[in-house]
């Protein structure tokens, strides 16, 4: 073989990024494959949208045939998003014998097993890293540099237009609605930010990350979602005072016979390495029972770190092709025969410590009542603040708790928030003090 053959789908954010990196990089890339990886072709049907990369004559086309039907092409790289036409194509082009990349987690997270299954059979590839974490090489690491581990935990931020708007909520004390105008007018929050402020794009990234950490298929549906849209710059000055920072995280752990994977604002220590990272920048800290805690920090997203990923996918698979070992490393790392459904906890019975912020009457055994309900629920208190006093309106209380189970939790805060001096439904923030 004396030349690789790429040809893109999608030539939007990330596909302008990778025909760059492709074309700007050639003789690097020769030089560490020794055969040059040719980009053949880019379709895509959008003829109105600008773009600031130029192809070079004879590479872009409107039509996917022109990709998928040409035997010539080794390798199809996948950036249109979302489940379909993208999840047909490269169905397609796993048929056709030819090898794939995609930055598509949704599309994994749905139907990653199936794509797996059906190139395995085919003996082609499937490259994922740039669905995950945009530059960060966190596919790579769990798949092979993590290969003597059992993987114990993933705490993520893994997505940058949350991380930006409780970034500048924390730093600045601004309002939730204001920050995301500001991130929609820098184009760090999409038109519809659906996705990114409430959790759905970091369950389906997480979902992936589990899935590779533990050996296990996690369903979509089983990974408990929760946005930062409720977050109030109060709850942020409260956590603050307690020497916390609250972030979005994505959480995944392993408890031999079954795991926690869970997205949901999060309070943590401030001097925490995760609670550090600001901005529209993502971090990854994975514990394996041998090799501890690793910390990973990048950009997540944005045409030039995900267009790196995809080039770095599209360089392994070319290097298995060249030397005639594909499927050297299985998708998920464990051997397909080894990989099981997930046995996911029931968000109900996981335990955490939490935060609570009761908006209550400031009358005499107030305090008391509140706290009583938690201690019949078997709920401890490890601290508490109330400020200031007002006899006519309510004042926030607000608590810490001990490590306690949802479910307790849930119920004792039904009780609390029918109480006559309890005039709002309660705050509740989860907390991780060991991260």
């Amino acid at each position: 073989m004396d030349a690789i053959h790429v040809g893109i789908l999608g030539f939007g954010t990330v596909g302008t990024g990778t025909a760059q990196i492709l074309l700007e990089n050639k003789d690097l890339i020769l030089q560490r494959l020794g055969v040059p990886v040719c980009l053949a072709k880019v379709a895509d049907r959008d003829l109105e949208r600008k773009r600031n990369y130029p192809l070079p004559d004879g590479v872009f086309t409107t039509r996917v045939e022109d990709v998928l039907e040409d035997p010539s092409i080794h390798i199809v790289v996948e950036l249109i998003g979302g489940l379909e036409p993208a999840l047909s194509f490269i169905r397609r082009a796993i048929a056709g014998g030819k090898h794939v990349v995609t930055a598509n987690k949704a599309l994994l997270a749905h139907a990653g097993a199936q794509l797996f299954g059906e190139a395995a059979a085919r003996g082609v590839e499937i490259g994922f890293e740039a669905s995950v974490g945009g530059g960060i090489p966190i596919i790579r690491a769990l798949k092979e540099g993590f290969a003597a581990n059992q993987i114990q935990s993933i705490y993520s931020i893994i997505n940058g237009t949350g991380n930006y708007i409780l970034s500048r909520m924390t730093n600045e004390g601004r309002k939730f609605a204001d920050v995301l105008k500001e991130a929609q007018e820098k184009g760090y929050a999409e038109k519809d930010p659906t996705l990114d402020v409430e959790g759905i794009d970091s369950a389906h990234k997480i979902a992936i990350l589990a899935s590779l950490a533990f050996g296990v298929t996690v369903p979509l549906e089983s990974v408990y979602t929760e946005g930062i849209t409720h977050i109030d710059p109060l709850d942020i000055q409260f956590a603050r005072e307690f020497g916390f920072k609250i972030k979005l995280l994505a959480i995944a752990k392993n408890h031999g016979d079954q795991i926690e994977v869970r997205v949901h604002p999060t309070m943590l220590p401030s001097e925490s390495p995760i609670a550090k990272v600001d901005g529209v920048f993502n971090a990854i800290q994975v514990e394996g029972d041998w090799v501890g805690k690793n910390m990973f920090i990048g950009r997540g997203a944005g045409a030039l770190p995900t267009g790196s990923a995809v080039v770095g996918d599209i360089v392994d698979i070319s290097r298995s092709l060249l030397k005639r070992a594909c499927g050297r490393v299985s998708p998920l790392s464990t051997l397909p025969r080894y990989v099981r459904p997930a046995r996911v906890k029931a968000m109900e019975s996981i335990s955490s410590e939490f935060y609570l912020r009761c908006s209550a009457l400031d009358k005499p055994g107030v305090m008391a009542k509140i706290s009583g309900v938690l201690g019949r629920h078997g709920i401890s208190i490890a601290s508490v603040i109330q400020k200031g006093r007002h006899e006519e309106r309510a004042v926030p209380v607000v608590f810490v708790t001990h490590s306690a189970r949802e479910q307790d939790v849930r119920d004792a805060l039904g009780e609390i928030d029918r109480l006559e001096v309890v005039t709002e439904k309660t705050m509740l923030v989860r907390l991780e003090s060991s991260v």
